[in-house]
């Protein structure tokens, strides 16, 4: 089994390994504010809420859809014995 599968199962959270450390979260938010500067920010954190949101929508929109396609599928073989 995978060093990440057996964090997973232990419970580890593993968003704080890699490149979601918290050192490199305050890195990206330093260069962001570099590149946009403080009066964007507010702009900008709107428009990556509004992304996030919308993605978050989508994503679940299409497992309802493939649950739906699943049931639909599990029903016709059922009748089928």
């Amino acid at each position: 089994m995978s060093q990440e599968r057996l964090q997973i199962e232990r419970g580890v959270n593993i968003f704080f390994e890699g490149i979601f450390q918290p050192t490199h979260l305050v890195l990206i938010l330093i260069v962001v504010l570099i590149i946009f500067g403080p009066g964007k920010l507010p702009e900008v954190g709107k428009a990556m809420g509004k992304t996030v949101s919308e993605f978050r929508r989508a994503t679940s929109a299409s497992l309802e859809q493939a649950e739906k396609k699943e049931k639909i599928a599990q029903a016709k073989e059922e009748e089928k014995q």
